[in-house]
Formats: C-alpha cells, structure tokens, sequence
C-alpha cells in the first residue's frame, strides 16, 4: 500500500452558524428564534462543542503531514487525491455525504458530539483521534465495505449514493417515466423512484416499508405484518440494491404492477423520462448536486462498481 501523502479533514458549520449566515449577526438569529419560543442556548451549546471538537482533532494532527480542512459545501467540486487519508468530523450524514465523492480512498470518522449523534457510521470519538489518525496514516486500519448505487444517463453523467438515489420530479408534481426492469415495461406516474443501498435500508428504505405496511393495514382493518415493518434492513456490502415506487397513479396511460423489487449485481433498472421539464436524480438528500432528468433521457441504475471504504478499527 501506498504511503498517504496528505489527510483531508471535513467539516460542516453548525446549526448556529447556518443561522447567523442565515440572520447575517448572532445578535438577529438570537431575536428570532426566542421570538418564536425556541431555545438560543442549545444551538450555542451545540456550536461550542463542535468547536472544541475541532480544536481537540487540530491538536491530534501528525505535525510532520500536509492536511487541509473541507467543509461540506465544496465536496460536489472538490478533487480528492489517490493518496490522501479522508477525515470527516460530524454526523453520520456527513459521512454519506463526504463518502460518495471518493473512489479509493479509505474514510476515517470522528464523532464530535456523542450525545447528540447516533454515529451509526462513525467508529471512533475524538478523543481517539490521535491514535486513530497515526496508526490510519501508516496503514495500520481495517475497513469495511460499504456497497454504493449509481445511476448512469444515455449521455455520460453519472452520480453515486451510500444511502438513496431519488428519481422524479423537483416540485410536489407526478413524475411520468417508462419502467423497464428484467422483461417488464411500464408506463408510470408517481411520487418518485427511490434506489436504495444496505446502508440506506434503515432510513428511507425502511420509511417507504412501514408506511406502506401501516396503510394497507390500516385500509384492511388489520395489525401491520411484522415481517413487513421489522425485516427492513440488509447489509452494508450486500451486492444489491432494492428500488420502490412512491404514490404510483393508476389511469389510462399509467400502471403500477412494477413498484417494489431487488436489483441484483450485473442487472439494471431501465428509466426513460417522459418529464419535458423539472425532473432530477439526487443522492443521499443533497438535492443541490443533482442530475437534470428529462425528456430523452435514460436513466441506467443499479449496484456501483465502487465501494465506500470506511476505516473500522486500527
């Protein structure tokens, strides 16, 4: 394995610098938010935490190693090097965010607030960060793989998820598209497409799965199938991804006999877009780095040929 050459640090601002950015001073964003009952002292408490958590990792830092600090917004635009050790210091959607950017590179994730995020994807806290980062930058980590979806346009573009893809309409209108999955074709009309990952199965994945389940049920005057609520998940490096229709709209030019199946490696699902206009594929929830979808065209989605590398242990 090649030596890394420079550690790259992401952050993301915290809720009270997105208001201040937001009520241009602390003093405005103050006013507002105690005008409307809400507590001005969680959002510093939360903000004093990240900061002493950023200082806490600086402090860590190998003295004799380049690094350079990221925040979240530059990642659509930001060119990773091949030998570069990636750092990320937030929630676990940073991790989503930041991970779908890399090709090679291996991801070490620093929880800097443990009361507050689940870390779910984040092994290691930031008093761990020292001997994490030392023993990363020399090579001495075990990862995890972390299967990722992609989808791929008849012209080219492309666009990777750790968690979701999302298919359709930018406003709250119906999507219109032509399905094509395996030997089945269907001309559809609905909410939206949601591709998901193994590591998306206990998010939008598993939403889609009970909400479906509590209706029918409800309608039914039935419980709601255990089977259908609690065996959502599958694993991080599963080698499939599973798409589900949202809302389909049954009429004379729509169906929706094809809303729910698996897409196993090798094999994809087939979208056509009938939308003249507004229609997107975004990933992981960061509608601002999207692919436009319209008229003309084809979206091919299924399992990436790349992985997350997520360090696990050191």
């Amino acid at each position: 394995m090649e030596p890394f050459e420079k550690l790259i640090i992401v952050t993301k601002k915290t809720p009270l610098e997105e208001l201040i950015q937001r009520f241009n001073t602390r003093e405005q964003a103050r006013f507002y938010l105690e005008h409307m009952g809400a507590s001005f002292e969680e959002y510093e408490d939360q903000h004093h935490t990240y900061v002493a958590a950023l200082d806490a990792v600086k402090s860590a830092l190998p003295q004799d190693m380049r690094s350079q600090f990221v925040d979240r917004s530059f990642l659509p635009t930001f060119l990773f090097g091949e030998r570069e050790l990636v750092v990320t210091l937030g929630p676990d959607g940073l991790v989503i965010n930041t991970a779908k950017y890399l090709s090679t590179q291996p991801l070490l994730a620093l929880n800097p607030d443990p009361q507050r995020i689940d870390g779910v994807l984040i092994p290691f806290a930031v008093n761990q960060a020292a001997d994490a980062v030392s023993k990363a930058v020399r090579g001495q980590f075990q990862v995890s793989d972390i299967s990722m979806a992609k989808a791929t346009l008849n012209d080219g573009q492309a666009l990777y998820a750790v968690n979701d893809l999302f298919i359709g309409q930018r406003t709250h209108t119906s999507a219109r598209y032509r399905l094509r999955f395996r030997d089945r074709v269907e001309d559809q009309s609905s909410s939206g497409i949601i591709v998901s990952t193994g590591a998306g199965s206990t998010g939008w994945f598993r939403s889609i799965l009970a909400g479906a389940g509590g209706v029918v049920a409800s309608y039914a005057h039935q419980k709601s199938p255990p089977s259908l609520i609690e065996n959502y998940r599958f694993d991080w490096s599963a080698r499939y991804v599973y798409f589900s229709v949202r809302e389909p709209f049954v009429s004379k030019t729509s169906s929706a006999q094809i809303v729910l199946d698996r897409v196993d490696e090798g094999e994809s699902l087939e979208i056509a877009s009938h939308m003249p206009q507004n229609g997107v594929i975004f990933s992981d929830g960061i509608e601002a780095d999207y692919l436009e979808f319209n008229s003309g065209a084809i979206a091919n989605v299924g399992l990436a040929d790349k992985s997350v590398k997520l360090i696990t242990g050191v």
